[in-house]
């Protein structure tokens, strides 16, 4: 039995797959059609959806552990093929690759993670980080948990001043401290985490 996600294309809702989608159903398929933001003529904001929101209505429909075929008709096929750039994570594996470590989480917690998990908006994810010349901000208490990498690496590459992101530690009096785990503590590490966040919130 397939999963097949039906989406319509430019003046349509889910309704104009009726009769595919009985017609499916009737073959055993898990047929579900669905109409986009936008083309919902009860929705009174409708008119202020974005192909973003399509995209994401799509993805919305789709759990990252199975497998779904999605039909896309005529104009539908632009937020489907978004949908297929911005689907929320990439494998296991992938992350890995680009420095996310998955140290300490377990099944149950890769599921919740992969299952609530959402695409970050473009504008924010490349957006450059612009800061004001204004000294305020080097004069609020920072403290640096460290989990993927150590605290000793990441004041290495601070002082070397090679990497962007690590460039602005170099103007902040912080501390930091350990925590060894991977890219998600408040999973794999929580009960510690908490406590290092009390003891330092309440200095």
């Amino acid at each position: 039995m397939a999963r097949i996600l039906l989406v319509p294309g430019f003046w349509l809702g889910a309704w104009a797959w009726d009769d595919v989608a009985a017609d499916l159903r009737a073959r055993g398929d898990d047929a579900l059609a669905l109409t986009l933001p936008g083309l919902d003529p009860a929705d009174d904001d409708r008119l202020d959806a974005t192909l973003e929101m399509q995209a994401q209505a799509i993805l919305d429909e789709i759990a990252s552990d199975e497998t779904v075929v999605v039909v896309a008709h005529s104009a539908g096929a632009a937020p489907t093929y978004l949908a297929t750039d911005i689907a929320p994570l990439p494998d296991w594996d992938q992350l890995e690759a680009d420095g996310n470590s998955l140290a300490g989480l377990d099944e149950v917690s890769l599921a919740r993670f992969r299952e609530r998990a959402v695409s970050e908006p473009t504008g924010i994810a490349a957006a450059p980080l612009r800061l004001s010349d204004s000294p305020a901000r080097l004069a609020i208490p920072t403290t640096v948990i460290c989990n993927s990498i150590t605290a000793d690496m990441v004041e290495q590459l601070r002082d070397a001043g090679q990497e962007p992101l690590f460039a602005e530690l170099a103007e902040i009096d912080a501390e930091y401290i350990d925590l060894p785990t991977g890219h998600w503590p408040m999973w794999s590490r929580y009960k510690e985490l908490a406590e290092l966040i009390h003891t330092i919130a309440n200095r």
